[in-house]
């Protein structure tokens, strides 16, 4: 009966998902991705998350891919004379010793071109490609269409 239920725990530990703390490029660590899901049809989406570096030098995040998007681009959020807009936000530089957040009406990575909506309780894989720390593939996390932040 022990053998069994030390088989079970550890079965149960094989499939838990990999928490966002855990995932490390270098001296690079990604914390709590996160997307919204799509509402009615919309073929755009955004995904958030933390950099968080623990270098002592500097890296950029330099493009991102996504699995279920047919572009993926780094964004920031602008207010230009009261209107706010989206723009492509180019690489992003992660100091040393700094945590850099991609959040809603901010830096975020867009998704265009969906092939499939967003669904609350699914996730899908994003390749965060770094300058220095090179590419680093994210699960993320799909949470409701009104969530603020991640988990």
């Amino acid at each position: 009966m022990r053998r069994l239920a030390l088989l079970c725990w550890i079965v149960a530990l094989a499939a838990a998902p990999v928490r966002a703390a855990d995932l490390t490029a270098g001296d690079l660590t990604i914390e709590a991705p996160w997307a919204r899901a799509s509402i009615g049809a919309a073929r755009a989406g955004a995904a958030y998350l933390t950099i968080v570096n623990r270098g002592a030098g500097l890296d950029w995040l330099v493009s991102v891919e996504a699995s279920l998007a047919t572009r993926a681009g780094l964004h920031r959020t602008l207010n230009e004379n009261g209107v706010m807009k989206m723009r492509p936000a180019g690489p992003i530089e992660i100091p040393p010793g700094a945590a850099l957040g991609l959040e809603p009406g901010g830096l975020h990575v867009m998704l265009m071109g969906l092939q499939s909506p967003l669904v609350e309780g699914e996730s899908f894989a994003m390749t965060l490609i770094f300058e220095r720390a090179g590419p680093l593939v994210v699960t993320v996390p799909i949470l409701s269409a009104t969530a603020r932040q991640g988990l």
